[in-house]
């Protein structure tokens, strides 16, 4: 599903990670922890081709990360779950609506296509009840729980969550990562940065420390 050897990322001509190493098999949970800065949402971008890979062999998905033409991306892209901290929903449309656009716009035409798979993310999330809220009206853990749902959607193989407890309390948090979990348990693989550790020793799963520009695997 995903092979990196040695890689280089730069951001700004600056090297984040360098030698960097890492496969991941189907249906595993992977958490990248490090501190804010490592380099752990570099490597996530990198993985849909938001940050350049400048040296080594990356493969993911049948793709050449080195070699991908921009035709190419967007196909890629459909392939994986992208969850972000801060949400990144449409403010100025429901819930529903949000997930519409993002069906519409990846290819679906059916309408009763269409609203059956957003019955069913939203309720494979626990938030069957709520399409008809507004972004604002909702909690933060509500919020991520609707971002979990939109990476859903096309029913990608591999799940990007980038700090998606960043903006969230303890026990939230905790929710969202168990939910993670239960969601990788269904056939997904999944890989997590963060850097919080308490979640990590709470939801024990495969560790990848990012730490001075290169990623150990923690035993």
């Amino acid at each position: 599903m995903l092979r990196l050897e040695n890689i280089t990322l730069c951001q700004d001509e600056n090297i984040v990670l360098q030698n960097a190493s890492l496969k991941l098999r189907n249906n595993e949970f992977v958490y990248v922890i490090g501190r804010v800065g490592a380099g752990k949402s570099s490597l996530l971008k990198s993985l849909y081709c938001e940050v350049p890979i400048r040296a080594g062999a990356a493969h993911i998905m049948g793709y050449d990360l080195r070699k991908i033409k921009n035709r190419d991306i967007p196909y890629l892209r459909r392939q994986l779950g992208i969850v972000f901290q801060d949400f990144q929903l449409l403010t100025d449309r429901t819930v529903v609506r949000n997930l519409e656009f993002v069906l519409k716009a990846t290819g679906w035409k059916k309408r009763s296509l269409i609203q059956m798979r957003i019955r069913e993310v939203l309720t494979r999330v626990g938030m069957q009840n709520k399409g008809y809220k507004m972004p604002h009206e909702l909690s933060g853990g509500e919020q991520q729980r609707v971002a979990i749902a939109r990476s859903l959607l096309n029913e990608p193989k591999l799940i990007l969550a980038d700090e998606p407890t960043g903006n969230l309390d303890p026990e939230t948090g905790l929710q969202i990562v168990q939910l993670l979990h239960d969601i990788c348990r269904n056939g997904k693989s999944v890989i997590m940065t963060t850097h919080n550790y308490t979640l990590v020793g709470n939801l024990p799963a495969r560790i990848i420390r990012c730490e001075k520009g290169v990623l150990h695997e923690l035993k």
